[in-house]
């Protein structure tokens, strides 16, 4: 009996090797199909984005960072637009205006249960947060004040350091608009950064 198993081992053990081998051809293919297609998608999504005028940083070739959308400050830096002075002065302006627009309400309930178990927060968290936002608040009023209350300073530093917006994203597309309002941006920058902190 050992005699027909041993001719019909050496054929299994083929049989068995070709269709391994087959199958990792089969998950290679799969593999590289699906990786194309994250790929595509990737690449059009890139493009969406910047069709819409969102700035798209792209990883250098060959890294496997992901891409990462720019803010509008961080763009204008980027291509030398503003310098350092510029943008730290825009990006306080952005964390006050953030600080401020976020600011959450207090909930409206005396029942303890709000989907799902409600745990207030301590007081000293309450207070510290209302402090916090009411500095910020302070801080853009302050702002606005410097910029003299000018509509179209106040819209630029809302638009491109509050909501993180590229000139080109906040203008709706259009190249021309884009431009004036970068200008208004930097003159708005200018006025801050005097001012300091």
């Amino acid at each position: 009996m050992s005699g027909p198993k041993t001719a019909r081992d050496p054929n299994l053990k083929a049989q068995r090797a070709a269709r391994d081998r087959l199958l990792r051809m089969e998950r290679q293919a799969k593999a590289r199909a699906e990786a194309t297609a994250v790929a595509d998608g990737v690449a059009e999504t890139v493009a969406l984005s910047r069709a819409r005028g969102q700035a798209v940083a792209v990883p250098p070739a060959g890294a496997r960072e992901p891409y990462r959308r720019q803010t509008g400050l961080q763009w204008l830096a980027a291509k030398g637009r503003i310098d350092a002075q510029l943008r730290a002065a825009g990006e306080r302006y952005g964390w006050a205006y953030r600080r401020v627009k976020l600011e959450k309400a207090i909930p409206s309930t005396l029942d303890v249960r709000v989907r799902g178990e409600f745990i207030p927060p301590a007081l000293a968290d309450v207070l510290a947060s209302g402090e916090a936002t009411e500095q910020a608040r302070r801080k853009l009023v302050d702002y606005r004040r410097r910029l003299h209350r000018q509509v179209d300073l106040v819209a630029a530093c809302d638009l491109i350091c509050g909501e993180e917006q590229t000139p080109r994203e906040a203008a709706s597309g259009s190249e021309r608009d884009a431009g004036r309002l970068e200008a208004v941006l930097k003159v708005a920058l200018d006025i801050l950064a005097e001012g300091g902190a």
